[in-house]
């Protein structure tokens, strides 16, 4: 077999101006009000600056243009007032943009290592230039604490209006600013308060080790009470802070070591990286998501042919007379278990093929009844009650109505598959206001054996199941397809025994 190329150049210059237009576009909707405000002339040529600079690192290992290009960028967007997380999210806007027309155009083989490229090229350039921005903040503060210092003996008018301003800038960053000795807290500004769930006033007099969560004490501790060293480079490591409320969530915090009248001091700026965090798993599930679709489309060619000729002779057996009694049994089961096959490869194949939703005005409500209708030989069999409380006022809505039968159907069959026979199933259509919109809300409950608060974390993973059968695709499924439609699933608290499901759908208006 030949050897299977991939050449960079033709592909990054093929696809230049389609991956710089589509960056240009998304920053100025997607990211925050700051890149909202810029022109569209700039934005072009930032981002056509960056894409040929990540094309010279992935072709030619040529470090110097991306060097460049962080060095001025850096010092636009911190003159312009953009928080750290906002440039960081404009790059990560590149990995999304990239890695669907890689997985579209790269041979199966090189798919990996492609992506790999692409993630190597990205995390060199925003761990380049967070530490770029951060080491050129704290050079601003570390210059301004130094010019108060040499100040101090001549002017101490002026150097109270110095300290006030230098209090001003402390407290007014939106990160966590604070000043240990070892572990005990000297300092802390507004933000690390509110932070952590505090005010100034009620803020705890405690060990830094306090609002540290427990299975990131011992890492923080022997960081913390290091012997400082002077004029050692900044470090900055990721632990899981502790809110008020018992929480723990992503940190990243950046200390600098000083020695100040004798005394040993370590600066801190602690920043919440939660977004970040959640960015960052969205990519890999959207690599995973990749993976998963080449490797299901493959086996299914593979697998879908052999288990057609296995069912046609199966059928072929079954109409001879010659097997009876057992024989013809054992054929029945065989075939049956040849249709839950490719049941499961169908389910694979629709998880994996990427979502388009085919949009037109809906009734959920009739939807709700056409899905039930469709189950009831199921309900009927094993005795379960399945009442329907349809909210008559809810309006017609955008939507994909194939899609949203799909998650009807799939949440009523995790809910027979969790009630005893004889159970009751109850779905529920109602209209609800968040955060001033309006949405259609489908509400499906049981009374069947529930969901354990260990599970709830990954109970919408894919291909994670605690049944003896299935795929684990169904709530994932459910998942996907209502984050395609920018709604919401979550599991809700009952107050009886057995699971409920809610389902949150924006009513937005169809002009049919």
């Amino acid at each position: 077999m030949a050897n299977v190329t991939f050449d960079w150049e033709i592909f990054l210059n093929r696809y230049r101006d389609t991956i710089v237009s589509q960056w240009r576009d998304r920053l100025k909707i997607e990211v925050s009000e700051h890149y909202s405000g810029r022109p569209l002339e700039e934005l072009t040529l930032t981002t056509g600056k960056a894409c040929d600079s990540f094309c010279h690192m992935i072709t030619g290992n040529d470090y110097a243009p991306i060097n460049e290009f962080i060095n001025e960028i850096t010092r636009i967007r911190l003159e312009e007032g953009f928080p750290l997380q906002d440039v960081q999210k404009a790059f990560e806007l590149y990995r999304q943009i990239i890695i669907p027309i890689l997985v579209r155009e790269s041979p199966p083989g090189l798919l990996c290592s492609n992506i790999e490229a692409v993630n190597t090229c990205l995390a060199y350039t925003i761990h380049r230039f967070s530490y770029h921005f951060q080491k050129m903040h704290e050079q601003y503060l570390k210059d301004y604490a130094g010019q108060l210092e040499k100040d101090v003996a001549k002017r101490t008018a002026e150097l109270k209006e110095s300290e006030h301003k230098y209090k001003s800038l402390v407290e007014d960053i939106s990160d966590g600013y604070l000043v240990l000795f070892r572990d005990k807290i000297i300092f802390v500004n507004p933000a690390f308060c509110s932070m952590h769930g505090y005010n100034e006033k009620n803020i705890p007099d405690a060990s830094f080790l306090f609002f540290v969560a427990e299975e990131s004490k011992e890492k923080v501790a022997d960081i913390v009470t290091r012997d400082v060293k002077k004029d050692t480079e900044p470090e900055a490591f990721e632990y899981l802070r502790m809110t008020r409320t018992g929480k723990h969530l992503p940190t990243e915090i950046n200390f600098r070591p000083t020695l100040f009248d004798g005394q040993e001091y370590n600066l801190c700026i602690v920043r919440d990286i939660t977004k970040r965090v959640e960015m960052e798993k969205r990519n890999r599930e959207i690599e995973q998501m990749a993976y998963i679709g080449k490797l299901t489309t493959s086996l299914s060619h593979e697998i879908r042919n052999p288990l057609s000729s296995v069912k046609m002779n199966l059928q072929i057996l079954g109409k001879n007379n010659a097997f009876q009694g057992n024989d013809k049994k054992r054929l029945d089961i065989s075939e049956r278990e040849i249709k839950r096959l490719e049941g499961i490869l169908q389910e694979l194949l629709d998880f994996a093929k990427p979502l388009s939703l085919q949009i037109s005005g809906i009734d959920l409500n009739e939807t709700i009844y056409a899905c039930v209708d469709l189950l009831e030989v199921k309900f009927n069999k094993r005795k379960i009650q399945c009442d329907i409380e349809a909210d008559e006022t809810l309006p017609c809505f955008p939507a994909d109505k194939g899609k949203l039968e799909q998650v009807v159907i799939n949440l009523l069959l995790n809910a027979l598959e969790s009630v005893d026979d004889s159970g009751h199933i109850r779905i529920l259509t109602r209209k609800r206001k968040q955060k001033g919109k309006p949405y259609a809300v489908i509400r499906v409950e049981d009374d069947g054996k529930g969901i354990s608060r260990e599970l709830l974390p990954r109970i919408f993973e894919p291909f994670y199941t605690t049944k003896t059968t299935g795929t684990g695709l169904g709530l994932s499924n459910v998942k996907q397809i209502v984050t395609a439609h920018e709604g919401r699933v979550r599991v809700a608290d009952s107050k009886n025994k057995g699971a409920v499901f809610e389902v949150f759908l924006p009513l937005g208006e169809f002009n049919g």
